[in-house]
């Protein structure tokens, strides 16, 4: 399970994170911002207040969260199938 320890919000709409496994990095959200609830980023001190939520996500205290995997997937530049394992025949017929 990818999990989150620490997250940090630059300049730009962009996001540091550490991950479990030492894996750390940033990624750019100018796409999102200003968008849908992502509007609420237009204010620097709301994208200032990112929290780690239980490992598993990052969240603003204005109803927004991205999970820790489609982060983590854009950090690395993995597609999903390297880092997820994929379920045994026994599970999938079950």
């Amino acid at each position: 399970m990818i999990k989150i320890l620490e997250a940090k919000a630059k300049p730009g709409h962009r996001l540091w994170l550490r991950f479990a496994d030492g894996v750390e990095g940033e990624v750019d959200l100018t796409n999102l911002a200003g968008k849908g609830v992502f509007k609420a980023w237009e204010d620097p001190e709301v994208f200032a207040n990112v929290s780690v939520e239980r490992g598993r996500s990052v969240a603003w205290g204005e109803g927004i969260d991205l999970c820790a995997d489609s982060l983590y997937l854009e950090i690395t530049g993995k597609k999903p199938a390297e880092v997820f394992e994929k379920p045994r025949a026994a599970e999938v017929d079950a």
